[in-house]
């Protein structure tokens, strides 16, 4: 059980900051040599950001009608990477992709460009600048967040912020895109869950979606007042930081 603590803490800080929340869990698992790390456990630690999501923009979801426009266009901005990432994961394939030494170039290149993307203007609002010119651009760059360390959150708010938007109209862009990206996930997880048959299988991901939830909620919450006042320059560091040491070990 303290592994999936320790899993659904490192899920729920790392899942809406830009610094990659698949690279720090097989980092995480592998180091400490954790057992309960799988795709199953994975996928229970993304249902509890996806509650966490739905829980903090309840008011937005309420307001669905209001609101329908906005949700369509993150609906249609989603869909490119959902349907890579079905592509990916059914062949197999995205295995592959889940070693050391990609994580650390990815995590100092799209550092890099969050540094670069975060020097534009502070210019456009969610509310009157997300057109179909942004759906496309972000859903592009969203695609390379399949690969561990490129970071879902941190591409598209690099793609937002390329695109002038404020940091925190970039991270709620880049929240509200969760959602229907960790409910494809969240569907699949509790399909499992049911269906497993196993008692001890379904306890431990019941608590790890419990504990996740409560860490991504309490992140979403501080990271949107951080953003309010600061740049991103501290997750780049760390971001740089990180991949030196990475590379380091991984050519040794």
């Amino acid at each position: 059980m303290i592994e999936v603590l320790v899993l659904s803490a490192v899920q729920g800080i790392t899942e809406f900051l830009p610094i990659s929340s698949s690279s720090h869990l097989i980092l995480v698992s592998k180091n400490l040599q954790f057992e309960s790390q799988s795709l199953s456990i994975d996928v229970s630690l993304h249902i509890g950001s996806f509650f966490a999501v739905l829980v903090y923009f309840k008011k937005d979801i309420i307001n669905f009608y209001k609101n329908r426009i906005l949700f369509f266009k993150i609906l249609l901005t989603s869909l490119p990477v959902m349907i890579i990432g079905y592509v990916l994961a059914t062949t197999g394939y995205i295995d592959k992709l889940r070693n050391i030494e990609i994580i650390a170039w990815t995590t100092i290149i799209f550092g890099l460009l969050l540094y670069l993307s975060d020097r534009f203007k502070l210019e456009k609002n969610i509310s009157n600048d997300f057109n179909l010119k942004s759906v496309f651009f972000i859903s592009i760059l969203q695609i390379f967040s399949l690969i561990p360390g490129v970071s879902r959150s941190g591409i598209a708010i690099t793609a937002a912020r390329l695109l002038k938007f404020k940091r925190v109209d970039a991270a709620k862009i880049t929240f509200l895109l969760s959602i229907p990206i960790l409910g494809a996930v969240s569907f699949f997880g509790i399909k499992n869950i049911i269906s497993s048959g196993s008692l001890n299988f379904a306890i431990i991901n019941i608590s790890s979606i419990l504990l996740s939830f409560f860490f991504s909620f309490i992140t979403i919450k501080y990271f949107l007042r951080y953003i309010k006042e600061f740049n991103l320059n501290i997750f780049v560091f760390y971001r740089i930081l990180l991949g030196i040491v990475l590379l380091y070990f991984s050519y040794l």
